[in-house]
């Protein structure tokens, strides 16, 4: 009997093949993200930068909600060419200049980008100088607050903030939308309103 050497070795590549993703899909795992409504009494922001990858050109985008999910407020803005970390700093700034020109004094920040946030509750003195003096006039300007608290939310759950900002780069001058969000993002304010769950896969801890 002769055996194809060619031909074996071809199912055994395949079969190899169909075990790793076998393998990649068990250490992975199915996370549901969903947009949470403030408390009563408190104001909700959420924030988010955008930089083109081949331009290096960055904007910003915010957007403000009731305890209600009701849309209260948004901006977006072209900030030039800069990196993402000073983009996601300089959405969340200009977000709070807008928080305390309104009044609002118990805010919730909530942002895609973990470490950034973690830096900033922190007071971690990390990254370039620029990046020193932003943060440290962002918690310098949060003492005006009466409460606030700062966290993380997957991308899935920040669509809404991440359209505005995206929205951004469109913009000769900068915007701010007032009772009525733009058509680009009703579709995300009525679905985070709605509860609507976004699913994110990642990988299992092992």
């Amino acid at each position: 009997m002769i055996l194809n050497f060619a031909k074996l070795f071809r199912c055994q590549r395949k079969v190899q093949g169909q075990i790793c993703v076998s393998l990649r899909k068990f250490h992975q795992e199915v996370v549901q993200v969903t947009w949470e409504k403030p408390d009563f009494g408190w104001t909700k922001l959420n924030f988010d930068g955008s930089v083109r990858y081949k331009t290096g050109m960055g904007s910003i985008g915010g957007v403000l909600r009731n305890h209600k999910a009701e849309f209260i407020l948004g901006y977006a803005e072209s900030i030039g060419k800069t990196t993402s970390t000073i983009a996601e700093l300089t959405a969340l700034q200009r977000g709070i200049d807008l928080v305390l020109e309104n009044g609002w004094y118990n805010v919730w920040f909530e942002g895609d980008e973990k470490r950034l946030l973690e830096i900033i509750a922190n007071r971690i003195p990390i990254g370039s100088k620029e990046i020193q003096r932003q943060t440290g006039h962002i918690n310098s300007i949060l003492g005006e607050l009466d409460n606030y608290k700062m966290t993380h939310i997957y991308r899935e759950g920040n669509k809404t903030a991440d359209t505005f900002a995206k929205l951004g780069h469109k913009l000769d001058k900068p915007c701010i939308w007032r009772c009525s969000p733009p058509k680009e993002v009703l579709r995300f304010v009525r679905e985070d309103a709605e509860g609507k769950i976004n699913e994110r896969i990642r990988k299992k801890m092992s």
